[in-house]
């Protein structure tokens, strides 16, 4: 039997996507190795207020499951993914998968190979909804893929899938509210269900006004994991995560932000290590890009600290955890890479917003 990733070398690539949606496959070799102390290297173009969101390395073979807002599925080889010089600025995720008009790309999982039996039924799809609904599926009811998308939860009316995270069975889950609270619990508290199904409660909210913002999986083995709460009005902090005590799902949680009018609703929250930069955008387009190197981690229930001066009128639309990019890499921009620019004028020009955005 002749299969096209028999003559497809399984190389190590880089895989890219944007904040605006644009994605792109680079050879690992392009990223070549420099010495200690230099100026670093472009590592790509993006639109004017788009940045780099997502950045990993993986192998051609390996797959991506693409997760919408209404709950369906899709699923992309690796080797499928548009391929891109170092500069370039990719091709618009809605032209790769039929992705209906009326959807949006919520979250994407980067799997190892799905055709490993034992990898499939040894690992996990979590997902959250906005109205706190919490489901977990094995990974092997997505290793068999179509290509009009699969569905991965039944979302109720007046609910949205909000993210999918890839766990091992043995994560501790956060789940982060508008009204300032989180709650946290172990993996195992959430049974595994079948695709169909629309998932168990994972947070109680507190009225009608309230939501879910975001949701953190963190395995057991990792550390160094912070936990970083940004509200609307400009104010964050970082807090250790054991500081959030572990409880039983489907309870209101504990307060993670003290949240007034000086600071707006809890609008994102990320799980950061000293390795990350944040990217904060407000509505009206201004970015500000932090090391969490140097921010201090402090106690859950503070109200933290002013992280952007932000405008009367205007508020914070979304919040991205960015891989970290040192300030003379930034500066070396080097003359004439236009030309390797991927031409997408003929494209669909993709849905900007993104997990965090609050959307009231």
């Amino acid at each position: 039997d002749f299969r096209v990733e028999d003559i497809i070398p399984d190389e190590k690539v880089v895989i890219t996507i944007s904040h605006a949606g644009y994605i792109k496959r680079t050879p690992l070799t392009e990223y070549k190795t420099q010495n200690r102390g230099g100026v670093g290297q472009k590592a790509t173009k993006t639109r004017d207020e788009d940045f780099l969101e997502d950045l990993f390395v993986g192998t051609n073979h390996q797959y991506m499951l693409f997760f919408t807002q209404k709950g369906k599925c899709f699923w992309m080889r690796v080797y499928e993914i548009p391929e891109g010089g170092k500069v370039s600025k990719g091709r618009a995720i809605q032209n790769l998968i039929n992705i209906p008009t009326d959807d949006v790309v919520r979250a994407f999982v980067a799997t190892g190979n799905l055709k490993d039996e034992e990898y499939v039924n040894s690992n996990y799809i979590v997902m959250c909804t906005k109205n706190g609904t919490i489901k977990k599926t094995s990974l092997e009811q997505y290793s068999r893929p179509r290509t009009n998308g699969i569905n991965a939860i039944t979302v109720r009316d007046g609910d949205q899938l909000l993210e999918a995270k890839l766990t091992d069975g043995t994560a501790e889950i956060l789940l982060a509210k508008k009204s300032g609270k989180a709650i946290r619990f172990n993996e195992g508290d959430v049974r595994v269900m079948g695709r169909t199904a629309s998932g168990v409660r994972g947070v109680r909210l507190e009225n009608d006004q309230d939501e879910v913002i975001g949701m953190v999986c963190v395995n057991s083995s990792k550390t160094d994991v912070t936990i970083m709460v940004v509200s609307e009005k400009g104010y964050g902090k970082r807090t250790d995560i054991d500081d959030y005590r572990i409880t039983g799902r489907g309870g209101k949680g504990v307060k993670t932000l003290s949240v007034t009018e000086k600071t707006g609703a809890l609008i994102s929250i990320k799980d950061v290590t000293d390795e990350n930069d944040l990217m904060i955008i407000t509505k009206m387009g201004i970015t500000i890009r932090m090391k969490m190197s140097e921010m201090r981690v402090m106690g859950r229930a503070t109200q933290g600290v002013r992280l952007i001066k932000v405008r009367d009128k205007d508020d914070i639309a979304s919040v991205a955890k960015v891989p970290k990019v040192d300030e003379e890499e930034e500066e070396d921009v080097m003359e004439g890479d236009d030309s390797t620019e991927t031409n997408t004028n003929t494209e669909i020009e993709p849905n900007e917003t993104n997990n965090e955005e609050n959307q009231d």
